[in-house]
């Protein structure tokens, strides 16, 4: 199973369909949001040709193709013009016999971990960082940590990206499809 995760469009139409030109081509089976999706909020920028609607508009129609969960910007009225859910805190995956907690990043992160096992996978967005590496809590626990970085307003002289994750292998693209970083899961 191919699948691809973006985080942090903030109502990019300009980034939004980029994103999704980049899936269609992938063959990804789902797209994975995770979460800031139409509003750029109070701390950043406005986006390169921000327009909500124009996202609304290119998202709805793959309705079928996306799990999404929730952002710090995203609201019950987003939900409201969206025709998938966008509103859980959390999506809990098991892809190919790999545990993968998925949620934006403003509640759990590295320094604040949800309910995760030794060998489990925290992906993220939030900081418009990336991020592929492995800690070790002080009980032990090895966990993966996983960010795909902003689709629209990335960070920290970072390229806009978003991940792929197939064959066990999650890696880090540029919008031109140039690999940044990969970790095998």
């Amino acid at each position: 199973m191919k699948l691809m995760f973006a985080s942090d469009i903030h109502g990019s139409a300009y980034y939004c369909r980029r994103m999704l030109e980049l899936y269609q081509k992938s063959n990804a089976s789902r797209l994975i949001l995770l979460g800031d999706i139409l509003y750029h909020g109070p701390r950043n920028d406005l986006p390169k040709d921000y327009a909500p609607k124009e996202v609304i508009a290119m998202l709805n129609p793959l309705k079928d193709q996306i799990l999404a969960v929730r952002g710090n910007c995203d609201t019950e009225v987003d939900q409201m013009v969206l025709e998938f859910p966008i509103l859980a805190d959390y999506a809990f995956l098991l892809v190919e016999g790999q545990a993968i907690y998925a949620t934006h990043g403003h509640i759990f992160h590295e320094n604040h971990l949800p309910p995760v096992q030794d060998g489990d996978v925290l992906i993220h967005g939030h900081t418009h960082l990336l991020e592929a590496k492995e800690i070790r809590t002080e009980d032990g626990r090895r966990i993966k940590i996983l960010n795909p970085g902003s689709v629209s307003i990335p960070k920290g002289g970072n390229p806009a990206t978003y991940g792929i994750l197939e064959d066990g292998v999650f890696s880090i693209l540029d919008l031109e499809n140039r690999e940044i970083r990969r970790m095998e899961l």
